[in-house]
């Protein structure tokens, strides 16, 4: 055993601090993204869980256009539609770069009306336009919500959104962005979290590689002078390059869900931490009172009530020596029996104490 954990010790040792990534995880060509696509649609064939056609006009409006479209004269007899199997939704998607005519991306679909559920529905053709008003993709099937409801006469169970769904391989690329990639003398790689030393890295690592000609020209923005050589070769070879990225201290905390990430770099001068709560809790316990017999008393019940106080007592005051790493902050929290929604108190305390050396994010 004392063999074991030597070797284990040696082990964690030789890890490195950091780690080394790929330039493609950390960065993007730019000129090389999606472009969101949008439409307003009809929903069909649900089993009686669509929009109201009283209270949702445009659903109605939209019913009696696409049945004149295809030859039904309705709205002579409009105050007699009545269906409740038809919902109008908004349809969303994303047009990846380099997509052809033809080929197929996925759908976003979300009720606009009162439909309580698009389970089973099957959208019918729309148009998906992108920000110029141009269409670039006709979306139509059936929809899937992965969502469970469950329904009885005194209660109901809902899992998931059932008025959102997907549509996998859902569209069809009809008109394409054109972007030549392939005839660019020179390309800019984009950091999907901006910083300088990182983009410093990744120039010297571009440099070794091609023999010169990356220049990092602000905190998100690597330039390349290609000098002639082939794009895609050069970019084949650039992405899979590894460095090892630098961030800034930062501390994310989510107030709504008691979340609280921590980056690395985080670091805690010398503070002192104290933390209890003071908890009082009653306890009612009703009890019956039950007279002997012939008394001719009644039944009656007597509360007993039961007070607990928690001031706290057990709770101790930590002390965290100076430049301490995120793991022995979390370790000091942790010992003082800290939960996540005290240790928000307690890091946005040591921030204004001026001992947290990290940004700090409330969200």
């Amino acid at each position: 055993m004392l063999r074991a954990a030597l070797l284990a010790a040696a082990f964690l040792v030789a890890l490195p601090a950091t780690a080394q990534v790929r330039i493609k995880d950390i960065a993007d060509v730019e000129g090389v993204r999606d472009n969101q696509l949008v439409g307003y649609g009809l929903v069909v064939g649900l089993n009686g869980t669509g929009d109201k056609l009283d209270s949702a006009v445009f659903t109605r409006q939209s019913l009696i256009g696409m049945l004149e479209r295809l030859g039904v004269n309705t709205r002579d007899q409009e105050a007699k539609l009545q269906t409740k199997n038809v919902a109008a939704v908004m349809v969303t998607a994303n047009l990846p770069p380099f997509a052809r005519s033809g080929s197929r991306i996925d759908l976003a679909v979300s009720a606009l009306g009162d439909a309580k559920d698009l389970t089973g529905g099957t959208l019918l053709v729309t148009p998906l336009l992108a920000a110029d008003g141009e269409v670039y993709a006709v979306g139509q099937g059936a929809i899937a919500t992965g969502a469970i409801t469950a329904k009885g006469a005194g209660a109901s169970v809902t899992r998931g959104v059932p008025t959102a769904g997907r549509i996998a391989n859902g569209a069809t690329v009809e008109r394409e962005i054109g972007y030549q990639l392939a005839n660019k003398g020179a390309i800019r790689l984009g950091l999907r979290n901006p910083d300088l030393t990182t983009a410093r890295r990744i120039a010297a690592a571009v440099n070794q590689a091609l023999g010169g000609g990356a220049k990092a020209t602000d905190p998100r923005t690597v330039a390349i002078d290609l000098a002639g050589r082939d794009v895609i070769e050069a970019l084949a070879r650039i992405e899979g390059l590894t460095v090892n990225p630098d961030n800034a201290a930062v501390v994310v905390i989510d107030e709504a869900s008691g979340t609280i990430v921590m980056g690395a770099n985080v670091r805690v001068s010398t503070v002192a931490i104290a933390q209890g709560n003071l908890t009082i809790r009653v306890t009612e316990t009703p009890e019956v009172s039950q007279p002997g017999a012939l008394s001719g008393g009644t039944t009656t019940t007597v509360n007993r009530t039961n007070v607990q106080v928690d001031d706290g007592s057990d709770k101790k005051l930590g002390i965290l020596s100076a430049n301490v790493t995120l793991r022995d902050l979390v370790a000091s929290l942790n010992a003082l029996g800290v939960g996540p929604r005290d240790m928000i108190s307690i890091l946005q305390a040591i921030k204004s104490a001026g001992a947290l050396q990290a940004e700090l994010q409330v969200r």
